[in-house]
């Protein structure tokens, strides 16, 4: 094209290329990058890193006594709530999941329409 001065058009049907501007953007990229800018790039989600992450870093740092122990009491804590919902489940099935049940869908609608 750069030494017959042809048009995108004329070059578009001398390589049997059915999109003129195509080779307009090919051109603007020649010209703006140089060969580089026509090279094909990666298409995709780039693949997951295998590095970890880094909270494994917060893991390794040593905590100091205050933090050990809320961390402790904390835990203490979710053990406590979650027996607690054990022994109501156990003496109680019914109640219990009667009570912690989910809505569904269609009794959101009969509510909505009264």
């Amino acid at each position: 094209m750069k030494q017959t001065g042809a048009s995108f058009q004329e070059t578009a049907i001398q390589f049997r290329i059915n999109n003129p501007s195509l080779i307009a953007n090919w051109n603007s990229k020649l010209e703006k990058e140089g060969i580089e800018g026509l090279q094909q790039k990666a298409k995709g989600r780039p693949s997951m890193s295998k590095k970890p992450k880094t909270t494994a870093n917060k893991q390794n740092k040593p905590m100091s006594r205050e933090e050990q122990l809320e961390r402790e009491n904390e835990m203490l804590r979710l053990e406590v709530a979650y027996l607690k919902k054990l022994k109501a489940f156990r003496e109680n099935p019914d109640a219990f999941l009667e009570k912690h049940k989910q809505p569904s869908p269609s009794n959101l609608k009969k509510k909505d329409s009264d």
